[in-house]
């Protein structure tokens, strides 16, 4: 008498606080060491590791090494996408993890200018492009995180927790900057605007090397991670790409360029506001290219309170993308930044009234826009190429937006003779430039995450199909039904889609496609909820 047959054992899944934990505590650790070497290079570095330059020029180099992990950023979100979509999520994440650590701690006992020459600025640049390469895996990981774990109807609000990382490890790094400041303050006589003999010796050091207590932490938490089910059962499938890299840029190179265009206001408005007005508000306004004239410690808590703002918006804009779709509320956003660009210089003409308003209105921006992008980057892409795609677009839009951004904003402050009205046109053109992105897309709340899921056309020629058409599903479940679709590891069709994209959809009978039941590349279905 044959056995009954059993249901197999449920895969273990991650509880919704370990996912939101997981997916924010690594990007804050990783923001938080970007943003300490960001405060850095306006107040030490130039003067320790590019002392025989001009004030300008020094800064430059210092945003130049700033900027040449931008370039990493790429390199790191193909090479860590090519494991995460091949290997998984978890391993990936503690891997970059742990590689942004290591830098980070080694340029807190690096040798200065003074005391090694050339070596010490080529050890600096070294340094920060491991910085870029592991946080060019970073972001992509933790974002699948969150939204392959979240329910369908709240992709966008858990998608906002790796966001949050970016306010609260800006103010944990510029905090603990102040603590340190406030702790080794300069000399009577001194020019209270500069860091101490005290602080620029040593007490630099300090935050670059509490970066290893955060990584363990971060570590601890990550090595508790199952992966989501709906990698899991894409990797049971056996539909794990041999080149996530190629097929991305064969099938999915529209999602790649509109997702990086997506980006490009973002990370603009991200590094005037938090890069480029810090040297901005500290510079004298009797200086060559005057600023604003503010001391350290009181600009920095002004930043401090806008970013409070950050973070605060970063959670409202989940539900709002949720509720009302990606592409509606990010183009409401991308407008505000285009018209925020323009009233930069009459809001600073108010005094210090003024500069907090442009903080605050900066900063809220920031994170309407910054927020849905948690969700809507990874929607761009199916599973199986998820982590590659969405980081290229990423970390893509980040030289494109960051890495050229100080540059350009120095270069137009010096040309406007101290007065930024060219960096405010500079950020509205950039905000148009997104807006024209973000017209040509179209909405993603309703995809489905799972590989070959939601495929199935829907209307009245294919709802209500004959129960002797169906195509029930393989009793081995979820895992089955997809390797059903897709005979062999690697398997595409004649049309040069996966097969796994084109049979029938948990017990659905398979349909054909139509152009319009796509959404930026990846279909649409009437499936439920993801189930984590």
């Amino acid at each position: 008498m044959p056995a009954p047959a059993t249901n197999p054992a449920p895969a273990p899944a991650n509880s919704r606080s370990r996912v939101l934990i997981a997916s924010l505590i690594g990007t804050t650790i990783e923001f938080y060491d970007f943003y300490i070497y960001a405060t850095a290079a306006v107040l030490v570095f130039p003067s320790l590791f590019f002392p025989d330059s001009d004030p300008t020029t020094a800064l430059l180099s210092s945003f130049a090494v700033f900027g040449a992990a931008m370039v990493a950023r790429p390199i790191g979100a193909v090479v860590f996408g090519h494991l995460g979509d091949r290997l998984g999520r978890k391993g990936t994440l503690v891997a970059s993890l742990l590689t942004m650590g290591i830098a980070t701690f080694l340029i807190g006992i690096l040798p200065t200018y003074a005391q090694a020459g050339w070596i010490a600025t080529a050890l600096l640049v070294l340094m920060r492009l491991a910085q870029g390469f592991a946080l060019g895996g970073e972001w992509s990981g933790a974002a699948l995180v969150a939204t392959e774990n979240a329910p369908k109807h709240k992709r966008a609000l858990y998608g906002t927790f790796p966001q949050l990382g970016a306010p609260l490890g800006f103010i944990i790094g510029n905090g603990l900057f102040l603590i340190i400041g406030a702790l080794l303050p300069s000399s009577a006589g001194a020019d209270p605007s500069q860091p101490s003999d005290a602080f620029l010796s040593w007490g630099w050091r300090l935050p670059f090397l509490f970066s290893a207590v955060m990584v363990a932490i971060g570590l601890w938490v990550r090595m508790r991670l199952v992966e989501a089910p709906v990698f899991a059962r894409t990797q049971e499938a056996g539909l794990v790409r041999k080149l996530p890299l190629a097929t991305v840029l064969r099938d999915h190179w529209k999602q790649l360029v509109l997702g990086t265009f997506f980006m490009l206001a973002t990370y603009v408005l991200f590094y005037l506001m938090t890069t480029f007005s810090l040297s901005y508000g500290r510079t004298s306004e009797d200086a060559a290219v005057p600023g604003l004239g503010y001391d350290y410690t009181t600009f920095v808590l002004m930043m401090i309170f806008g970013v409070l703002f950050f973070a605060v918006f970063t959670l409202v804009s989940g539900p709002l993308a949720d509720k009302y779709g990606r592409r509606l509320t990010l183009i409401l956003v991308t407008v505000g930044i285009l018209v925020f660009g323009l009233v930069w210089v009459p809001l600073i003409g108010l005094g210090t009234l003024g500069v907090v308003l442009w903080l605050v209105f900066g900063f809220t921006l920031m994170g309407m826009t910054f927020g849905p992008m948690g969700a809507l980057l990874p929607e761009l892409f199916p599973t199986s190429v998820r982590y590659t795609g969405s980081g290229i677009s990423y970390n893509v839009s980040s030289i494109l937006g960051a890495a050229v951004a100080l540059f350009i904003a120095v270069a137009l402050w010096e040309a406007g003779d101290g007065s930024p009205w060219l960096v405010g046109v500079y950020l509205s053109s950039m905000a148009l430039l997104t807006l024209v992105a973000l017209l040509l897309g179209k909405e993603t709340k309703d995809v489905e995450l799972d590989e070959g899921e939601g495929e199935a056309v829907t209307g009245p020629e294919h709802d209500e199909a004959p129960a002797a058409t169906a195509s029930p599903e393989p009793s081995g479940g979820p895992a089955e039904a997809l390797r059903a679709r897709a005979p062999g590891a690697e398997g595409l069709g004649a049309s040069g889609r996966p097969r796994s994209e084109r049979g029938s959809v948990r017990g659905r009978p398979a349909t054909r496609l139509r152009p319009e039941a796509r959404v930026v590349g990846h279909a649409t279905g009437d499936r439920g909820p993801v189930r984590s």
